[in-house]
């Protein structure tokens, strides 16, 4: 049984007593203990300090100092809040898994423009996705890609990223050009007077995009493009535009490479997510697009060269041919369930229905005399299309059907190859053979044209 006494003043002192004996008893035990601790912090606090010291000295050497001041030294900017397109990437972030031996180890120098010039026209979202938008999207995928490099003096070549097709008229909806000239022409000025780079070489280590009708002559009428011609600060550069012909043609009378026009990776891959490249195909000729039943003469030129207009007239009624000739949104449904999709010219030769055409598995039929295609070398555009020529469209039926029963297995097998596909698309981080990829292989075979290329070709030259 257990009393519950208060316990007595002497049971409590002697407690305390028993209590005061223990603590000097074990006092050179705690003491001693206390010592090791301290110890022991300043051994962890050392090798920690060790460490940190160590790691600062590694990534803060000569040659990262080199690099970083570089960057300090080449950046142009308006201001701090102007530094890169894209704030989430840097230096430790740009490495992507790409083929760098078949791009001849590339090196490109990313101009870090002010943001009136690229990031300001971000603010409208069609500027990323409308079918000119390559010139966002190649300047996207090379800031997080492994040929970019902070140091321009080991850069091949130079980019100057100038977004010039989303200025967006109230009026129709389109991009209006007008002011591209001048704003390209106020970025030379700029990185020419801020950096030597330009001035060195001329500009033809730089390169632009010109993802627009006629390409670099900036105008979307052949007639006032052809007058107007390719502004002279931009002759000597290299430009990548979806504009090209197999004859001369002063919008590309300057070193080019012919490039896709934009079409969204992300629409492409949900289209097929509902219906896959290999499914059914209850369509035989298909288009969808303006088809003037009575085409506007303007300036004494016709839309289409009056093609469209000739394939509504020839087939309008005819049960083979899908024909429509007003906007609709899910559009790309249609082309993953034809056989034959038509591409033919607009006032331009070149049409985004031939990436969607040849991404969603439907054998493009191209009408438009003498079209450059891009990524020659990478596509082998007789084996995955139709060419007929624009007299020629009151044929088409039967030039279709001839196809249809003799190689069309043998055009669908080539044309359905993912490799096919992947080569016209710009995706927002690079990969081995998409479109961005494309353009950097075609611009290893032009170092020719770069300062650093020429100047090391000349140091291995042998003496004579």
């Amino acid at each position: 049984m257990v009393e519950l006494n208060r316990p007595n003043n002497k049971g409590k002192r002697g407690f305390y007593v028993k209590m005061k004996f223990l603590h000097a008893k074990h006092g050179r035990q705690t003491e001693k203990s206390s010592f090791c601790f301290r110890y022991f912090k300043w051994i962890l606090w050392f090798s920690l300090s060790f460490y940190f010291f160590s790691s600062f000295l590694i990534t803060h050497g000569p040659q990262s100092q080199k690099s970083s001041y570089s960057l300090f030294k080449t950046t142009i900017s308006e201001s701090k809040s102007s530094r890169a397109l894209f704030e989430s990437t840097n230096a430790t972030a740009i490495k992507s898994k790409t083929n760098q031996g078949s791009l001849n180890d590339l090196k490109v120098y990313v101009y870090d423009l002010p943001a009136k010039y690229n990031r300001d026209w971000l603010s409208n979202a069609r500027c990323n996705n409308h079918l000119f938008a390559s010139e966002v999207a190649i300047h996207r995928a090379l800031m997080t890609s492994e040929v970019r490099t902070l140091d321009p003096s080991e850069a091949d070549f130079f980019f100057v990223p100038v977004y010039v097709s989303c200025n967006f008229s109230t009026v129709n909806g389109f991009p209006a050009i007008g002011h591209a000239r001048h704003l390209l022409k106020s970025a030379i000025e700029l990185i020419s007077s801020e950096l030597p780079f330009w001035n060195r070489s001329r500009g033809s280590d730089h390169v632009f995009v010109a993802s627009h009708d006629y390409g670099s002559c900036f105008h979307a009428m052949e007639h006032r493009a052809m007058e107007d011609g390719i502004p002279e600060f931009l002759k000597n550069s290299v430009i990548l535009q979806t504009f090209g012909v197999k004859y001369d043609h002063p919008c590309q009378d300057v070193e080019n490479v012919v490039i896709p026009p934009y079409i969204p990776p992300a629409s492409i891959r949900s289209t097929l997510s509902k219906s896959p490249v290999t499914g059914q195909r209850d369509i035989f000729a298909f288009f969808r697009g303006k088809m003037e039943v009575h085409p506007k003469n303007i300036s004494g030129r016709f839309y289409s060269k009056r093609v469209r207009t000739n394939i509504w007239r020839k087939y309008g009624g005819d049960a083979r041919f899908y024909l429509k000739r007003h906007r609709f949104a899910g559009y790309q449904s249609e082309i993953v369930r034809s056989v034959f999709c038509l591409c033919p010219l607009g006032w331009a030769p070149w049409s985004p229905r031939l990436v969607e055409s040849v991404a969603l598995g439907c054998v493009p039929v191209l009408i438009a005399d003498g079209i450059r295609l891009p990524f020659s070398s990478a596509v082998q555009w007789p084996e995955i299309s139709l060419t007929v020529q624009e007299r020629d469209v009151g044929k088409l039926g039967d030039i279709l059907e001839h196809v249809a029963t003799t190689n069309l297995t043998d055009i669908q097998r080539n044309l359905w190859d993912p490799e096919v596909s992947r080569s016209l698309l710009f995706n927002d981080r690079m990969v081995v053979g998409d479109a961005t990829w494309q353009v950097l292989r075609a611009l290893s075979g032009k170092l020719d044209r770069s300062h650093r290329g020429s100047r090391v070709s000349s140091q291995l030259r042998p003496d004579t």
